[in-house]
Protein backbone atom coordinates (compact mmCIF):
# COMPACT_ATOMS: atom_id res chain seq x y z
CA UNK A 1 0.00 0.00 0.00
CA UNK A 2 0.80 3.62 -0.95
CA UNK A 3 0.86 5.77 2.58
CA UNK A 4 -0.58 9.21 1.41
CA UNK A 5 -0.45 12.02 3.78
CA UNK A 6 -3.35 15.01 2.02
CA UNK A 7 -2.61 18.83 3.29
CA UNK A 8 -4.97 21.08 1.95
CA UNK A 9 -6.90 23.72 3.28
CA UNK A 10 -10.64 23.54 1.82
CA UNK A 11 -11.98 20.70 4.04
CA UNK A 12 -14.87 19.60 0.99
CA UNK A 13 -11.30 19.36 -1.39
CA UNK A 14 -9.42 17.55 0.88
CA UNK A 15 -12.17 15.30 2.36
CA UNK A 16 -13.31 14.33 -1.83
CA UNK A 17 -9.91 14.28 -2.36
CA UNK A 18 -9.30 11.70 0.04
CA UNK A 19 -12.42 9.33 -0.60
CA UNK A 20 -11.46 9.37 -4.12
CA UNK A 21 -7.57 8.33 -3.57
CA UNK A 22 -9.02 5.56 -1.11
CA UNK A 23 -10.93 3.65 -3.79
CA UNK A 24 -7.80 2.81 -5.41
CA UNK A 25 -6.42 -0.64 -4.18
CA UNK A 26 -2.64 0.46 -3.61
CA UNK A 27 -3.49 3.75 -1.53
CA UNK A 28 -3.98 4.44 1.81
CA UNK A 29 -4.96 7.57 3.45
CA UNK A 30 -3.17 7.72 6.67
CA UNK A 31 -3.08 11.49 7.45
CA UNK A 32 -5.20 14.80 6.91
CA UNK A 33 -4.06 18.00 7.65
CA UNK A 34 -5.52 21.92 6.87
CA UNK A 35 -2.50 23.71 8.42
CA UNK A 36 0.80 23.93 6.90
CA UNK A 37 2.07 23.87 10.53
CA UNK A 38 0.34 20.51 11.06
CA UNK A 39 2.02 18.85 7.95
CA UNK A 40 5.13 17.91 9.47
CA UNK A 41 3.71 16.60 12.97
CA UNK A 42 1.72 14.80 10.96
CA UNK A 43 3.79 13.12 8.68
CA UNK A 44 6.55 12.12 11.32
CA UNK A 45 3.65 10.21 13.51
CA UNK A 46 2.07 8.41 10.45
CA UNK A 47 5.34 7.73 7.92
CA UNK A 48 3.79 8.33 4.70
CA UNK A 49 5.29 7.49 1.42
CA UNK A 50 3.80 10.42 -0.26
CA UNK A 51 2.95 13.66 0.80
CA UNK A 52 0.19 15.62 -0.83
CA UNK A 53 0.40 19.32 -0.16
CA UNK A 54 -1.46 22.32 -1.35
CA UNK A 55 0.78 25.62 -1.49
CA UNK A 56 -1.52 27.89 -0.20
CA UNK A 57 -2.44 26.91 3.62
CA UNK A 58 -2.51 28.58 7.20
CA UNK A 59 0.72 29.24 9.00
CA UNK A 60 3.40 27.71 6.53
CA UNK A 61 3.09 27.11 2.75
CA UNK A 62 3.07 23.99 0.73
CA UNK A 63 6.63 24.67 -0.37
CA UNK A 64 7.83 25.72 3.32
CA UNK A 65 6.51 22.21 4.71
CA UNK A 66 8.23 20.57 1.70
CA UNK A 67 11.85 21.66 2.89
CA UNK A 68 10.66 20.73 6.38
CA UNK A 69 9.76 17.44 4.99
CA UNK A 70 13.21 16.59 2.84
CA UNK A 71 15.23 17.35 5.76
CA UNK A 72 12.86 15.63 8.76
CA UNK A 73 11.27 12.94 6.58
CA UNK A 74 13.75 12.71 3.78
CA UNK A 75 11.96 8.80 2.74
CA UNK A 76 8.54 10.87 2.24
CA UNK A 77 8.20 11.85 -1.44
CA UNK A 78 6.13 15.62 -2.19
CA UNK A 79 3.65 16.29 -4.72
CA UNK A 80 2.41 19.67 -5.09
CA UNK A 81 -0.99 19.96 -5.94
CA UNK A 82 -2.05 23.92 -6.18
CA UNK A 83 -4.93 25.96 -8.01
CA UNK A 84 -2.31 28.31 -8.74
CA UNK A 85 -0.02 27.22 -11.68
CA UNK A 86 2.87 29.78 -11.73
CA UNK A 87 6.33 29.47 -13.28
CA UNK A 88 7.95 30.60 -9.62
CA UNK A 89 6.26 28.43 -7.70
CA UNK A 90 7.43 24.98 -9.46
CA UNK A 91 11.09 26.65 -9.57
CA UNK A 92 10.64 26.69 -5.34
CA UNK A 93 8.87 23.57 -5.41
CA UNK A 94 11.82 22.11 -6.95
CA UNK A 95 14.52 23.70 -5.30
CA UNK A 96 12.28 22.75 -1.90
CA UNK A 97 13.05 18.97 -2.44
CA UNK A 98 9.59 18.49 -4.54
CA UNK A 99 9.30 15.62 -6.63
CA UNK A 100 5.96 16.44 -8.40
CA UNK A 101 3.77 20.00 -9.18
CA UNK A 102 0.32 19.48 -10.81
CA UNK A 103 -2.58 21.52 -11.05
CA UNK A 104 -5.68 21.26 -9.63
CA UNK A 105 -8.38 21.61 -12.54
CA UNK A 106 -6.71 17.74 -14.05
CA UNK A 107 -8.49 14.82 -13.79
CA UNK A 108 -8.02 12.59 -10.54
CA UNK A 109 -6.39 10.03 -12.66
CA UNK A 110 -3.46 12.48 -13.50
CA UNK A 111 -2.97 12.61 -9.44
CA UNK A 112 -3.74 8.98 -9.15
CA UNK A 113 -0.62 8.52 -11.64
CA UNK A 114 1.48 11.32 -10.01
CA UNK A 115 1.34 9.62 -6.64
CA UNK A 116 2.82 6.07 -8.52
CA UNK A 117 5.08 7.77 -10.41
CA UNK A 118 6.67 10.30 -7.48
CA UNK A 119 6.96 7.20 -5.39
CA UNK A 120 9.05 4.98 -7.99
CA UNK A 121 11.60 7.95 -8.06
CA UNK A 122 9.88 9.90 -11.22
CA UNK A 123 9.43 13.74 -11.27
CA UNK A 124 6.14 14.64 -12.25
CA UNK A 125 5.20 18.18 -13.99
CA UNK A 126 2.25 19.75 -15.60
CA UNK A 127 3.63 20.28 -19.01
CA UNK A 128 2.44 23.31 -19.52
CA UNK A 129 3.70 24.67 -16.63
CA UNK A 130 7.20 23.45 -17.05
CA UNK A 131 7.21 25.18 -20.30
CA UNK A 132 6.22 28.00 -18.78
CA UNK A 133 8.53 28.13 -16.08
CA UNK A 134 11.14 27.92 -19.03
CA UNK A 135 9.96 30.93 -20.70
CA UNK A 136 10.20 32.90 -17.52
CA UNK A 137 13.76 32.44 -16.23
CA UNK A 138 14.44 32.36 -12.64
CA UNK A 139 13.16 34.42 -9.52
CA UNK A 140 15.57 37.81 -10.10
CA UNK A 141 14.34 39.03 -6.61
CA UNK A 142 16.59 38.43 -3.72
CA UNK A 143 15.56 36.77 -0.27
CA UNK A 144 15.51 40.50 1.06
CA UNK A 145 13.92 41.68 -1.56
CA UNK A 146 11.20 39.42 -1.24
CA UNK A 147 10.57 40.21 2.33
CA UNK A 148 10.65 44.02 2.00
CA UNK A 149 7.95 43.65 -1.09
CA UNK A 150 5.49 41.26 0.72
CA UNK A 151 5.46 43.34 3.29
CA UNK A 152 4.74 46.41 1.23
CA UNK A 153 1.66 43.87 -0.63
CA UNK A 154 -0.53 45.19 2.32
CA UNK A 155 -0.10 49.25 1.85
CA UNK A 156 2.26 49.13 4.52
CA UNK A 157 4.50 52.40 4.31
CA UNK A 158 8.24 52.79 4.10
CA UNK A 159 8.40 53.72 7.60
CA UNK A 160 6.06 50.40 8.79
CA UNK A 161 7.95 48.04 6.43
CA UNK A 162 11.24 49.20 8.17
CA UNK A 163 9.93 48.57 11.70
CA UNK A 164 8.71 44.61 10.81
CA UNK A 165 11.69 43.82 9.52
CA UNK A 166 14.24 46.11 11.60
CA UNK A 167 15.43 47.90 8.59
CA UNK A 168 16.16 51.60 7.59
CA UNK A 169 13.53 53.49 5.98
CA UNK A 170 16.64 54.39 3.06
CA UNK A 171 17.33 50.39 2.88
CA UNK A 172 13.96 49.26 2.50
CA UNK A 173 13.63 52.28 -0.76
CA UNK A 174 16.33 50.64 -2.08
CA UNK A 175 14.89 47.00 -1.77
CA UNK A 176 11.56 48.67 -2.92
CA UNK A 177 13.32 50.59 -5.52
CA UNK A 178 15.06 47.28 -6.88
CA UNK A 179 12.36 44.82 -6.75
CA UNK A 180 10.34 47.60 -9.19
CA UNK A 181 13.42 47.59 -11.66
CA UNK A 182 13.86 43.81 -11.38
CA UNK A 183 9.98 43.26 -12.28
CA UNK A 184 10.00 45.52 -14.83
CA UNK A 185 7.09 47.58 -12.76
CA UNK A 186 6.40 51.48 -12.59
CA UNK A 187 5.54 51.39 -8.87
CA UNK A 188 5.30 48.91 -5.93
CA UNK A 189 1.79 47.60 -6.25
CA UNK A 190 2.96 46.73 -9.90
CA UNK A 191 5.86 44.96 -8.85
CA UNK A 192 3.73 42.68 -5.92
CA UNK A 193 1.46 41.99 -8.88
CA UNK A 194 3.62 41.00 -11.33
CA UNK A 195 5.79 38.76 -8.49
CA UNK A 196 3.01 37.50 -7.58
CA UNK A 197 2.00 36.21 -10.62
CA UNK A 198 4.99 34.61 -11.54
CA UNK A 199 4.92 32.81 -8.33
CA UNK A 200 8.10 34.56 -6.97
CA UNK A 201 6.27 35.92 -3.83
Amino acid sequence: MIRVLLAEDQGMMRGALALLLDLEDDIEVVAQVADGAEVLPAALATRPDVAVLDIEMPNRTGLDVAADLRRDLPSCRVLIVTTFGRPGYLRRAMEAGARGFLVKDGPIEDLVAAIRRVLAGEQVVDPALAAAALSVGPNPLTDRERDVLAAAADGATVADIAGRLHLSESTVRNYLSSAIGKTGARNRIEAVGAARQNGWL
